[in-house]
């Protein structure tokens, strides 16, 4: 019921396929299709990740925020960490799911900046 690492960033973008580009030149990052991996060695899931990715300018993915990126924190424990956000009032934004990528969930933080929780698949 704790946040292990940074699952991802997420970044809203007027030109993703020049702003991927823009990375991979300037930062070295290799880019795929949807963004980049970056494989943890030491993490205990052998399939552990974190992930850089791109959206579209209109994407409402990260609503009701209106910042132009989300972080996705990495989580050990989701529906127990569900259970101590709504017990110190903080509400969900939308529904958890359950998905092929693992268990998602979704808050606000004081600024209005989303943040997805993500518990990956084991």
């Amino acid at each position: 019921m704790r946040i292990i690492g940074i699952g991802g960033i997420f970044i809203k973008c007027r030109d993703v396929e020049g702003t991927k580009a823009w990375y991979a030149k300037h930062l070295g990052i290799s880019m795929e299709s949807w963004g980049a991996m970056f494989p943890f060695r030491e993490d205990p899931n052998l399939e552990a990740y974190a992930n850089l990715s791109f959206f579209k300018e209109e994407t409402r993915y990260m609503a009701p925020s209106e910042s132009r990126f989300m972080i996705n924190f990495r989580v050990d424990d989701l529906d127990a960490l569900i259970t101590e956000l709504k017990a110190s009032g903080i509400p969900l934004i939308g529904e958890p799911e359950n998905i092929e990528f693992g268990k998602f969930a979704w808050i606000l933080d004081p600024e209005g900046n989303k943040i997805e929780l993500w518990e990956q698949p084991k």
